[in-house]
């Protein structure tokens, strides 16, 4: 009987962890996603080298391997996420606009005809801060049946004023100038 009560609490104090990450979770806006594909792989061992160039990728036990298209309008976000395994994104068009939850503060922006490889494991929000559509596209290698994005929360560390202003500097000299 111990024992049924003592899971029985342990498995609702699971339930109300899940549910309250979930609920401080922020939400995802302005982002249309489709996957072209989804393959299953028991391991990744790829290598090459040329002169002066050499690639290489491993992954060990089973493997998805998720393509997709993201378009983000102006104003869009992902929300606070992160992902179980690496991403290779590239910008199509626009501009996106990377906070890390280690460094909020400081936007990374892409370029388009640029990209970024997201290790995984990292909290994030990726933003469309332009005023045109961005589109990239996305090569992300989760564990096989894992979840390719983890919702987050806000780490509540920078208010996204913050986050959205570039010049700071500016207004710290316009208040010495007053």
């Amino acid at each position: 009987m111990k024992k049924l009560i003592g899971g029985t609490a342990l498995l609702a104090g699971v339930a109300i962890l899940a549910i309250a990450a979930t609920a401080l979770a922020t939400p995802v806006s302005g982002v249309t996603s489709t996957i072209f594909a989804v393959g299953a792989f028991e391991e990744l061992e790829a290598k090459t080298r040329l002169p002066g160039w050499r690639a290489r990728i491993a992954t060990k036990g089973a493997t998805d391997v998720h393509i997709l298209e993201n378009r983000i309008q102006p104003g869009g976000t992902f929300g606070w996420h992160s992902h179980p395994g690496p991403s290779i994104v590239v910008v199509k068009s626009g501009t996106l606009t990377l906070f890390s939850a280690d460094d909020p503060c400081t936007p990374h922006t892409v370029p388009a005809g640029s990209g970024f490889v997201d290790d995984g494991g990292d909290v994030h929000v990726v933003r469309n801060e332009g005023d045109v559509e961005t589109v990239v596209y996305v090569t992300s290698l989760v564990p096989k049946g894992a979840a390719r994005r983890i919702d987050e929360p806000d780490p509540g560390n920078c208010d996204d004023d913050d986050q959205n202003d570039d010049d700071d500097d500016d207004d710290e000299r316009d208040r010495r100038d007053d």
